[in-house]
């Protein structure tokens, strides 16, 4: 195999992240919808209740070990056998205290909960970390070789029949009038499907390649370097956890409301049944945020490779503008969107969820959009600049601030201080990695007042225009498709006018606006217009 330069194997295996990332989102995004449909806001509540175990697992194998082990193999090629063997029983080890605590605990973690059922659920879940180990050194083996393909077609393949699984089971389930928490260890079995798939689509192209070969332990290897183990497992234990706590800030704030949300509730009088209701309703604002995130997160991700290029060429101009620029996209993103849902989240609402529950909770949520859009910009600058601690940091405490936020604010607002906590918790965590960006870089705010006076104008437009076609629309006989029709149309219109605003004053360049989402072609209209006004 051909020599494969360090920096550029990191460039490749961050792209690979990047799409990678994009894909499962919009998958995962897009699943929870049809799947609340089919089990209603209490299956969704049961289910939404254990995802944080089963995300957990996905970051480590995903976003977080496959890159180290590929950037140390791209680095210490000669010694990839061992690399790979003690990457393997380092993960698998680590896979199965995870899997023993998760199982074990199961019983207790679901009585603090405040659903002892859920324990069942919670034991199908931890098997996921038996399968991981293996996933992640396959993965990190094929991008540390340059090969993205492998990768690519795991997480695909995985995500793909883990949804499939998902829908199936669940669909079949309700038909057949089992309970709502069989149906969500059902829906929770797709975890395991699809970590299966990963591993035989990983595992045939090593069989195929004849590659076992290549990375087959030596005998006696372990004994023969041991300074070498112990400074592999320094590495696989700093890089591998920082990076993939780094992605884990939403997951961390999830966790935070599956552990206590629900039981707050409760305490606070609430009926349980009703509760878990409520729940479910609260979680409608998953996908909404992960649909909103998308573009922003694609952004970030891409952010790495391109800011460690720039870093290792000590380019410094340039490198202050790549970051300059990327900052202000994401956040003319999520100011963008977050403004803009807010505006329309009752159709919304309604059009996905069937009905009006909860709009006024998720339209608080919204705004969450706007701080993890900020977030995983900042932590895409930080590691293409080589800060991996901070980002974790942040990641990891923002499930205390969330989880004491709630214990204060939902007593007294119910569902509304659950939401109002998120924004809390993603506003310090943003004032914290923005102070440590700031002393690396100089960063300039000076684009905020046009956008948000934009998206002041798009969200005047909306409401306008909402009311308009309310009134318009009355004789429709479904409320649903009443609600798609407003909600799509006004997606469209106040995002046309929202990104001509920003243009209009200027807020970008042509360089970054090919950031954006359909960049090209936004720029080649602006282009063609400047010339028919010569």
């Amino acid at each position: 195999m051909e020599h494969v330069n360090p920096s550029k194997a990191l460039f490749k295996g961050a792209m690979i992240l990047a799409i990678a990332g994009l894909v499962t989102k919009v998958l995962s995004a897009f699943y929870r919808i049809p799947f609340q449909n089919i089990v209603g806001d209490t299956g969704f509540y049961i289910y939404q209740q254990v995802y944080p175990f089963y995300a957990i697992a996905v970051a480590f194998s995903t976003t977080g070990f496959p890159v180290v082990i590929s950037k140390l193999y791209a680095e210490q090629k000669e010694k990839s056998r061992l690399l790979l063997f003690v990457s393997f029983l380092y993960l698998q080890l680590f896979g199965l205290i995870c899997f023993t605590l998760l199982y074990c605990s199961a019983g207790p973690l679901a009585q603090f909960m405040g659903d002892r059922h859920l324990s069942v659920i919670i034991k199908v879940v931890s098997f996921v970390f038996l399968t991981s180990p293996v996933i992640s050194v396959l993965r990190g083996y094929y991008q540390g070789t340059g090969d993205m393909i492998p990768t690519a077609l795991s997480q695909v393949g995985e995500q793909s029949i883990r949804v499939l699984t998902i829908m199936i089971l669940a669909y079949l389930f309700m038909q057949k009038g089992f309970s709502l928490y069989i149906t969500g260890g059902g829906a929770m079995f797709g975890s395991i499907t699809g970590s299966i798939v990963s591993f035989v689509i990983l595992f045939t192209f090593l069989w195929k390649r004849k590659e076992w070969k290549v990375i087959a332990p030596e005998k006696g290897m372990i004994k023969r370097n041991l300074p070498d183990v112990k400074q592999l497992v320094k590495e696989l234990t700093f890089q591998g956890f920082t990076i993939a706590l780094s992605g884990m800030l939403m997951v961390f704030m999830q966790l935070a409301d599956s552990l206590n949300l629900y039981s707050l509730l409760t305490e606070s009088g609430i009926d349980k049944e009703l509760a878990k209701s409520l729940k479910g309703i609260y979680d409608r604002g998953q996908p909404l945020i992960q649909l909103g995130t998308v573009a922003a997160a694609s952004i970030s991700l891409s952010l790495v490779p391109l800011i460690t290029r720039e870093r290792l060429s000590a380019r410094r101009e340039l490198l202050q503008q790549k970051i300059q620029s990327a900052l202000k996209v994401s956040i003319v993103i999520g100011i963008g969107a977050s403004a803009g849902l807010w505006a329309v989240i009752t159709p919304t609402n309604i059009m996905l969820f069937k009905d009006a529950s909860g709009s006024d909770v998720l339209g608080v949520l919204s705004f969450v959009i706007l701080f993890t859009s900020l977030i995983a910009a900042v932590t895409g600058i930080m590691q293409g600049l080589g800060n991996l601690t901070a980002p974790a940091l942040a990641a990891v405490s923002v499930f205390p601030i969330k989880y004491m936020f709630n214990m204060v604010l939902i007593p007294v607002l119910g569902m509304m201080g659950a939401a109002v906590s998120s924004l809390l918790a993603l506003f310090a965590v943003s004032v914290f990695l923005f102070i440590r960006l700031k002393r690396i870089v100089n960063i300039s705010l000076r684009f905020l007042n046009i956008t948000i006076l934009a998206a002041l104008v798009m969200v005047v437009f909306l409401k306008g225009y909402l009311y308009l076609i309310e009134s318009l629309m009355h004789l429709l006989v479904s409320a649903r498709l009443r609600a798609a029709v407003e909600a799509l149309s006004a997606v469209g219109l106040g995002g046309i006018l929202f990104l001509w605003a920003v243009i209009k004053g200027r807020v970008f360049d042509v360089e970054e606006l090919a950031l954006f989402p359909l960049g090209s072609k936004i720029i080649y209209f602006i282009k063609r217009k400047e010339r028919d006004d010569e």
